[in-house]
């Protein structure tokens, strides 16, 4: 039986919970400060050199999070993740992904002992032809249509499957060219790739920079396929205002120009106000040409103190 002083001491439980609820809220919500991660494309040139000692220098600028973007050092996993560790940095990403063949699962293993937990795997048709003149990493291919991006999503769901075995999902990382329209139709190889794709076996790491420069608009991204934008890439560019509708994606190439972040045209606070429901889960600062600038790890270090200034 519910006595007066037994309704008392629930009700205010139940008041002091409400008065709570904001406060429990604010506390679940990630702090991107503490896991800023940086692509290693950014330092690639010092890799080659001084793998180990170009990590060491991220980790002092105070990155987290790094992805591996040309090889593992020529380590074993388990090496490559002691120095990972050595340095207080994992690596939830990586564009050194997977190949195809009969040992593809025990590269997968490989991964899991490395903490990688979003891969690629090379065997795939690539999501788009990179224009000439830039936007993407030496890939390349003939004119997409429907039909074969469509191709494209399907394998890479069934890789997806394979990869949820290690607890690992698929990501599909943007240049521009995945915005410029498929022959035939008004439709664009990304449209294509977010309906195809399975959310539950494949993330879209959206590289806003890339995807700014090709006039999308990343609010409407969000607000437009929620949950979907797992990962991010960070990148900033000049040239984006002064970009007209009637461009095409090589002119847009042209008149733009990198530079670290917070010395561009994206407004990463206000998408940074949205990472909840973009569905972040991680993202990377990437400046392609950061070597152009003379230091590739002084610009790193510049993108990451600006970003710092940046997040909520």
């Amino acid at each position: 039986m519910t006595t007066r002083r037994t309704f008392l001491a629930a009700s205010g439980a139940g008041l002091m919970l409400a008065n709570q609820a904001p406060n429990l809220i604010a506390q679940s919500a990630p702090d991107w400060k503490k896991q800023i991660g940086l692509e290693l494309y950014t330092v690639r040139d010092l890799l080659p050199n001084d793998y180990e000692g170009t990590l060491a220098k991220v980790a002092g600028i105070g990155y987290k999070e790094v992805e591996p973007a040309t090889t593992y050092a020529n380590l074993e996993p388990r090496q490559f993740r002691a120095m990972l560790d050595k340095f207080g940095l994992s690596a939830p990403t990586t564009h050194v992904g997977a190949s195809e063949g009969p040992d593809l699962e025990k590269q997968l293993e490989g991964f899991q002992v490395m903490g990688i937990r979003y891969t690629e795997i090379r065997g795939a048709p690539a999501p788009a032809p990179a224009p000439a003149g830039g936007g993407g990493r030496g890939r390349g291919g003939n004119v997409q249509t429907e039909e074969s991006v469509k191709r494209t999503a399907q394998q890479t769901n069934k890789h997806g499957e394979i990869a949820r075995k290690f607890g690992m999902k698929m990501l599909i990382h943007n240049h521009t060219q995945e915005f410029q329209p498929l022959e035939g139709g008004a439709l664009r190889p990304y449209d294509v790739l977010l309906a195809e794709t399975d959310p539950a076996l494949v993330a879209m790491q959206l590289d806003i920079g890339w995807a700014s420069v090709a006039g999308q608009n990343i609010l409407e991204m969000f607000q437009k396929h929620p949950g979907r934008f797992e990962l991010w890439h960070v990148k900033d560019a000049r040239g984006i205002k002064l970009m007209t509708a009637q461009m095409t994606q090589a002119d847009r190439m042209r008149a733009s120009m990198l530079v670290p972040v917070g010395q561009g045209e994206v407004d990463y606070k206000s998408i940074f106000a949205a990472a909840g429901q973009a569905g972040l889960k991680h993202f990377c600062i990437e400046q392609d040409n950061a070597a152009d600038w003379g230091d590739s790890v002084a610009a790193a270090r510049v993108s990451y103190q600006n970003l710092l200034k940046l997040l909520p």
